[in-house]
């Protein structure tokens, strides 16, 4: 039995403790925003923020985010910053085949959270975790800076 607050709501959940985070999320909660990229930890698509802090779902067990905040794709827009990225990323249409784009999203709150106007250094540096395999990475380096001006 595992407690934690999933996007402003207390949860309750009965898998082994060992569950990846990334299958509570998906099989369990049915929150299927969140995706399976490699399992790994190398591709991003899982990116969800734990107390704020962005971290790979698919590596991370259950029994570690005992008592924590979870922020996925689906609660992402509660914030202003999750709020401006997601109209930033509307904008400049910055989807192709979508798959990576909620870790892409998760990511770019987290970077935005810390850092209102980020370099192209530092973005490329807090992106350099997810990985777009339609390479929409121009598209999203500027809707980074769309939301940090809209943000301003």
């Amino acid at each position: 039995m595992s407690k934690f607050t999933i996007n402003g709501k207390t949860t309750v959940v009965d898998v082994d403790a060992d569950t990846p985070l990334l299958w509570v999320l998906r099989d369990t909660l049915k929150m299927t925003g969140t995706k399976f990229g490699c399992g790994m930890a190398l591709c991003g698509a899982c990116t969800v923020h734990l107390d704020n802090q962005p971290i790979r779902a698919c590596v991370t067990p259950v029994s570690a985010v005992e008592g924590k905040a979870i922020t996925t794709i689906e609660g992402a827009d509660a914030s202003h910053v999750g709020k401006a990225v997601q109209a930033a990323w509307q904008k400049l249409d910055v989807v192709q085949c979508g798959y990576c784009q909620s870790g892409q999203i998760m990511s770019a709150v987290a970077l935005l959270e810390s850092n209102k106007a980020p370099s192209d250094a530092e973005i490329d540096d807090a992106m350099q975790g997810n990985v777009c395999r339609c390479a929409t990475y121009v598209r999203i380096r500027a809707a980074i800076h769309e939301a940090a001006r809209t943000l301003a």
